[in-house]
């Protein structure tokens, strides 16, 4: 903490930027992991000589691993804190993406990217957290989709890795190079305070104000802010209590498990971990498709500096509803492309834009609205517990998504594997319109005093 103490004395509003930048990059791993594996499966299947359902599980290996990790996180951020449990996922990343290059056998593999998977559920679980208690309330939105931000960034970077190694077909190094960022990140998160909201919980009241000063330099926002903190700290329940006890915190929590089922059945992360398998469907070589993944990767995250521009802007709600409509049509076309037939170079590449049109409705809503919601509506004395269950819902359906995509390529077709996952997007815009609350401009404490006084959930913001 003292290590940015200075900074931030100067300059509060720049120190909070960076303090809540640095925690977002815990993104970064998650994106490297999602790229790097895309680009490689179809080496490590070649070396390995091994069949599409055991690619699926070294896919999916890193989400089971993700789901364990996020519901051991609930417990470890709030007894370790929101600052040690980033320092031990940083840990874990690295020495998983070491031995996922050092791997001898599909099982290796699959260990190594299950260690991977540990490391990235407990810091999906973790930064969002973290986030949403760090960022001042008018730039909480933006400084949550940062973390969304930092996984398209390692998405690309990984894509583009990928793309440089592919001419060799060195998947091993694909997957261990990825350590060089896991380290820098492991240095950056030693420079993080501890979240005032936790260190308040953990009775270190003259810390938590510090930390406050610090990072908001204006004294009667601080006083406000520790006002609002303990009065929510009064309520004697926690987590699991809670949940049993409060059908209100069963509310916010169904909530959250519904806004990530949601991300999930998007179809994005489909695209993202099968790009190059999607792509070779559309007729192109194997340089064309590491070319265009990582197009798909650079489009990722352009766009998602859109949501961050707009989401304290625009609202949550508004950016929800473009981006479900903009995700069906995107993945609709693709669908009837396919169904047709892509046979002009003319076809290839409006099929293309079409697919690149869905990955920009993700990445400008879905993709860091669903974070900066499940952070925002969980109540203080059960956030840990809720976004937990939300964490780890996320991952599960990840797995579900990643291990019966190309099944259900082989099963029903690409085409109507496509139209599947646009009409889902329709129906989520339905969801968002009947459940999602809009949260722009409104302290996590009003959320909860809503929550708790039994507004329907899609009030629980006004």
């Amino acid at each position: 903490m003292n290590a940015i103490a200075e900074p931030i004395k100067a300059h509060p509003r720049a120190a909070t930027i960076f303090t809540c930048v640095l925690a977002a990059l815990a993104g970064l791993m998650f994106g490297l992991d999602i790229g790097v594996i895309s680009g490689a499966t179809q080496f490590i299947q070649a070396e390995f000589r091994i069949d599409d359902r055991t690619i699926e599980w070294i896919v999916s290996a890193m989400m089971l691993g993700a789901a364990i990790g996020a519901l051991g996180a609930g417990w470890m951020s709030s007894a370790l804190g929101r600052k040690r449990s980033l320092i031990l996922a940083a840990t874990l990343f690295v020495a998983g993406s070491l031995l996922s290059g050092w791997a001898w056998s599909p099982a290796t593999l699959i260990g190594a990217r299950f260690v991977l998977g540990l490391a990235i559920g407990v810091a999906t679980f973790t930064a969002p957290l973290y986030l949403a208690e760090v960022a001042p309330v008018r730039i909480r939105g933006a400084m949550i989709s940062t973390y969304q931000l930092m996984i398209t960034i390692g998405i690309l970077v990984a894509f583009l890795s990928d793309t440089a190694f592919s001419y060799s077909g060195n998947w091993r190094w694909m997957l261990g190079v990825i350590a060089i960022p896991g380290a820098l990140f492991l240095l950056g998160v030693l420079l993080l305070p501890d979240s005032p909201r936790w260190l308040m919980m953990r009775g270190r009241r003259a810390e938590a104000v510090v930390v406050l000063t610090r990072l908001r330099g204006d004294a009667a926002v601080v006083v406000s802010e520790v006002a609002d903190i303990e009065e929510q700290l009064k309520t004697p329940q926690r987590g699991w209590h809670l949940f049993l006890q409060n059908s209100n915190f069963r509310r916010s929590v169904g909530l959250g498990v519904l806004l990530q089922v949601m991300q999930q059945f998007t179809g994005m992360n489909v695209v993202m971990y099968y790009a190059p398998r999607i792509f070779e469907g559309m007729g192109y070589n194997t340089e064309s498709q590491m070319w265009f993944t990582a197009i798909v990767g650079l489009v990722n995250v352009l766009a998602t500096f859109i949501a961050i521009g707009l989401v304290d802007r625009l609202g949550r709600k508004p950016i929800l509803y473009i981006g479900f409509t903009v995700m069906a049509l995107g993945l609709g076309v693709v669908g009837t492309m396919m169904h047709l037939g892509i046979r002009t170079h003319v076809e290839q590449m409006f099929t293309v834009a079409m697919l690149l049109t869905f990955i920009v409705g993700f990445a400008m809503s879905a993709g860091p609205l669903i974070w900066t919601l499940c952070s925002e509506v969980q109540p203080l004395k059960g956030r840990d517990f809720g976004i937990g269950c939300s964490t780890f819902t996320n991952w599960i359906a990840n797995m579900i998504v990643g291990v019966t995509f190309l099944s259900l390529l082989n099963g029903i077709g690409n085409a109507a594997t496509f139209w599947l996952y646009a009409g889902l997007n329709l129906v989520f815009l339905v969801i968002t319109f009947l459940l999602i609350p809009e949260t722009k401009g409104v302290t996590l404490e009003q959320i909860e005093r809503n929550l708790m006084a039994g507004k329907p959930l899609r009030e629980i913001g006004q």
